[in-house]
């Protein structure tokens, strides 16, 4: 919680200097005071008050002077809000490295299901667009706000061929960036989904700074376990085929992004939930001042009658 107008929570001291005040006029109370004897006795005939029915009212009061000075330096929440506009570009890998079956029923498999999840928590606001790629980019859709297009690019993907991160990342960037410049546009954002090292083409790191140039975060996605393998394409022993999270890092924190790592194809499917949660909506700080007036005011309601049923006197 933050507040408008964080001067006024001065105000709050005010409660301790009552409460000193109090204190004070006890002791002065108690200087005083005219001595009687036999005050067991008088005690016992008149019936010993709890002390609690003396300082509920002062209580109560005090706190309804902390909730109205809460309220008049305006409280804030910060509430996520869906984006009226804003552009994604997916950009998934569908290398030979892709039919790897450590993840039901294999990477490639994994990622078109996660992908669709993703799509379904985006609002029909944001403009989405793919790019698939594998020794190139190779399957292309520009942002739309028609995401069944972009879900028909990544149905339609075949795993196979080598890694070309840098020369996808780079064709995302021309979708959402086509003048190569940082100008005034809609938020936008990448997510990759990528298993392994790139093998051909540009250096995605490099990219991935040209992107945080033009304020454009890239969100990467390691996918799949540093034992797997895949069939040899002549007949040789099957090929290893790690994720590479390191690199995936790299072009996040190089683009000012977020890097995420899954094993297996429901971890994927709730990072993409997240990460369709978090691009499709935004930060934003709401008022809650009256909710603090209403509280403050019941309080000092509650002071009075207080006051009157146990004191017989306003406090």
């Amino acid at each position: 919680m933050s507040f408008a107008a964080p001067l006024f929570l001065l105000g709050l001291l005010l409660v301790p200097l009552a409460l000193a005040a109090e204190a004070a006029r006890r002791r002065r109370a108690r200087r005083y005071a005219v001595r009687f004897t036999a005050v067991p006795a008088l005690r016992a005939a008149v019936g010993a008050e709890p002390a609690w029915r003396r300082r509920l009212p002062a209580a109560l009061a005090l706190a309804a002077v902390a909730v109205l000075v809460l309220a008049m330096a305006k409280p804030q929440r910060t509430v996520a809000v869906p984006v009226e506009r804003g552009s994604i570009v997916l950009v998934t890998d569908h290398s030979r490295s892709m039919l790897a079956a450590d993840v039901e029923p294999d990477r490639l498999g994994a990622a078109k299901a996660a992908a669709r999840a993703f799509i379904a928590k985006l609002p029909r606001t944001i403009r989405l667009g793919a790019v698939a790629y594998s020794d190139a980019p190779d399957a292309l859709q520009a942002p739309t706000s028609d995401h069944s297009a972009a879900r028909t690019v990544i149905e339609r993907q075949r795993a196979d061929g080598g890694t070309a991160t840098g020369e996808a990342l780079a064709v995302a960037l021309r979708m959402l960036a086509p003048g190569g410049r940082d100008d005034k546009r809609p938020p936008a954002a990448i997510v990759l989904l990528s298993d392994g090292a790139t093998t051909v083409g540009r250096d995605p790191v490099a990219v991935a700074g040209q992107a945080r140039r033009l304020g454009i975060p890239i969100y990467t996605v390691a996918l799949g376990t540093t034992g797997a393998t895949v069939p040899s394409p002549g007949f040789g022993p099957p090929l290893p085929v790690p994720p590479d999270p390191e690199t995936l890092a790299r072009i996040a924190s190089t683009s000012n992004g977020k890097a995420f790592a899954a094993e297996d194809d429901q971890r994927l499917a709730s990072i993409y939930k997240t990460l369709g949660s978090r691009l499709g909506t935004r930060s934003e700080k709401r008022e809650i001042t009256t909710g603090f007036a209403a509280g403050g005011l019941a309080l000092l309601l509650a002071a009075a009658a207080a006051s009157v049923r146990l004191g017989g006197r306003l406090p």
